[in-house]
């Protein structure tokens, strides 16, 4: 008598064979729901247990018809992580890179924010965390403000001067 285990849902996507046409219009619908960078595509063409080759044409086919776009993504992942997570310049640069976009299409997207509403935010959350950090020693408050500005990724010049100009 044989013994069946039938295979679980895990297993069958997990073996599951994509056709290039299923696959190219599951990264279309991927890449049209959030800007994505090269990188994140083709880790997600590689799950998908995708050959190389397949993956270079499907990669081809969504930058030829506007799906996939790292200018764009750089831009618009700069002014979602300023704008929202208040994140310094070094932080997105640092990001970016991490995501292998180039230097050009960095240094584009980082003129997406505008110098008066960086400085005015960046002075916004310095003085915000220095009446949030409850800490008697003035020397540890400072800091605790400063790892914190700088974990946020400003300029340690700008760090430097804010911290200075409390008490």
């Amino acid at each position: 008598m044989g013994f069946f285990l039938p295979l679980s849902q895990n297993y069958q996507t997990m073996y599951k064979s994509y056709t290039v046409d299923e696959a190219q219009r599951k990264m279309e619908h991927y890449c049209a729901y959030q800007e994505r960078c090269h990188d994140e595509v083709i880790q997600k063409l590689k799950t998908l247990n995708m050959i190389p080759q397949a993956i270079d044409a499907i990669v081809v086919h969504l930058i030829d018809n506007n799906f996939l776009n790292e200018e764009r993504f750089a831009c618009s992942f700069t002014r979602g992580k300023f704008r929202i997570k208040h994140w310094g310049k070094r932080r997105i640069t640092n990001e970016l890179k991490a995501r292998n976009i180039s230097k050009y299409n960095i240094d584009r997207a980082l003129k997406e924010i505008p110098a008066e509403e960086y400085l005015e935010t960046f002075h916004l959350i310095a003085d915000k965390q220095w009446d949030i950090v409850k800490e008697s020693n003035i020397l540890k408050k400072k800091k605790k403000v400063m790892d914190y500005l700088l974990r946020k990724g400003y300029e340690s010049n700008l760090v430097q001067e804010k911290i200075f100009s409390f008490c």
